[in-house]
């Protein structure tokens, strides 16, 4: 039973959830948390218009909460779940945090570390298209209703 509760599907979810309240917020919609044995110990969403800060990336905040509460700056024991794949910064805030894994729903066709850096992340376990078509609903609605 635990395995099914603390599935990937499951910690994505909870991701999607913070996504939809950046989206409230009026915020780009990612969310992201950080695991630590079956336990969200960081999580965040974009607060970038919020908080004036091009820095201010779901990943970032859910990094930072999860370093704050492991009191360490290493999460290799960690996962990153967030809706979206990563753009380049939090890539690299990923590999010096030297996160464990890393499981994104949507890929992000314009600004994903992939597409720029795709060899920097060889030490983290890449998962990607995890609740896929609901990550990237989300940031199509959101950018549809932007444009009316």
């Amino acid at each position: 039973m635990l395995e099914e509760v603390f599935s990937h599907e499951y910690f994505m979810g909870k991701a999607l959830d913070l996504a939809i309240q950046a989206a409230e917020e009026g915020e780009v919609p990612i969310g992201a948390v950080v695991v630590h044995n079956n336990k969200i110990i960081g999580k965040g969403y974009n607060q970038t218009e919020k908080l004036k800060d091009v820095t201010a990336h779901a990943e970032m905040l859910a990094i930072t909460a999860a370093s704050d509460y492991l009191n360490s700056k290493y999460l290799d024991e960690c996962t990153l779940y967030v809706t979206i794949e990563p753009c380049t910064m939090c890539a690299g805030a990923i590999q010096w945090a030297r996160l464990g894994s890393l499981v994104w729903g949507a890929d992000e066709p314009k600004f994903g570390f992939n597409k720029t850096c795709s060899g920097l992340l060889v030490k983290t376990e890449l998962k990607r298209g995890v609740l896929e078509e609901a990550c990237a609903e989300i940031m199509r609605s959101f950018f549809k209703a932007r444009r009316k």
